[in-house]
C-alpha cells in the first residue's frame, strides 16, 4: 500500500505537497509580493542584458589602438588612419572606438573646423553609450520602487490585521496580532532584499559608464 502513495510535485493537493518558501512568501505578502518578484525578474534580465551588451559593444582601448595612437602622436599621417581599416576580429568589429578614432584622425588631417569635428565626435560618443542607458534606468527605477512597494504591502497588511481585530470585538489575542504584523513586515523585508543589490548594481554601472565616457574623451582628444 505504501507504494501507491506517490507525492507528485505538480499536484495542487495541499495534503500531499509541502508549501515551498516562495509560495509561503507570496501567500504572506499578497499581490505586492508578486509585483516585487516581477520587478526582481525584470531587474535580473536588465542586468544580464547590460553585462552582455557591455562585453560585446562597449568602447575598448585595445593594445592595437594604443599603438596606433602612439604612432599618431609621434607623426600624424594617413597611414595611421588607414591602419584602423585593417582586418579585425568579430569582437573588435563590435567596438565603436576604432571608427571614432579614425574619424578624428581624418578630420585632423583634412583640417576641418574644430567645432564641427567636436560636435560630430560627441554625437558618436553618445550613440556608443546609448545601448547602456535603458537597462541602467530600469535598474535604477527598480531600486527606487522596491522599498516603496514593500512599505505599501506592510501598510496594507497592518490594515488587514487591525481590521480583523475590530471584527473579532476584543476576542483576538496577542499571538494573532503578532502573526498579522509578522506577515505585514514580510513585504518590507522583501522590498529591501530586492532594492539593495539593484542599488549597488546601478551605482557600479553608472561608474563604469562614466569611466567609459572619460576614456573616449581622452582618446579622441589625443
Amino acid at each position: 500500500m505504501r507504494r501507491n502513495i506517490i507525492i507528485n510535485p505538480l499536484t495542487t493537493d495541499s495534503g500531499l505537497v509541502a508549501i515551498t518558501p516562495l509560495q509561503q512568501l507570496t501567500e504572506m505578502g499578497g499581490p505586492v509580493m508578486w509585483v516585487l518578484l516581477g520587478l526582481a525578474v525584470l531587474g535580473l534580465v536588465a542586468f544580464f542584458y547590460l553585462i552582455i551588451t557591455g562585453a560585446l559593444f562597449a568602447p575598448r582601448l585595445t593594445s592595437r589602438l594604443r599603438k596606433t595612437l602612439n604612432q599618431w602622436q609621434q607623426q600624424p599621417s594617413h597611414q595611421c588612419a588607414e591602419s584602423l581599416n585593417g582586418p579585425w576580429g568579430w569582437l573588435t568589429r563590435c567596438n565603436p572606438l576604432p571608427q571614432m578614432i579614425r574619424a578624428a584622425m581624418t578630420s585632423s588631417l583634412e583640417q576641418r573646423d574644430g567645432t564641427e569635428v567636436r560636435e560630430e565626435l560627441a554625437r558618436r560618443s553618445q550613440h556608443a553609450l546609448k545601448p547602456f542607458e535603458a537597462p541602467l534606468k530600469i535598474i535604477e527605477v527598480i531600486a527606487a520602487l522596491a522599498p516603496l512597494l514593500g512599505l505599501l504591502g506592510t501598510v496594507m497588511g497592518m490594515m488587514s490585521a487591525f481590521s480583523a481585530m475590530s471584527v473579532a470585538e476584543g476576542q483576538a489575542n496577542a499571538s494573532q496580532l503578532s502573526g498579522g504584523i509578522y506577515e505585514a513586515l514580510t513585504t518590507t523585508a522583501a522590498g529591501l532584499v530586492v532594492a539593495i543589490p539593484f542599488a549597488a548594481i546601478a551605482a557600479w554601472a553608472e561608474f563604469r559608464l562614466r569611466r567609459l565616457n572619460l576614456m573616449m574623451n581622452d582618446t579622441l582628444v589625443r
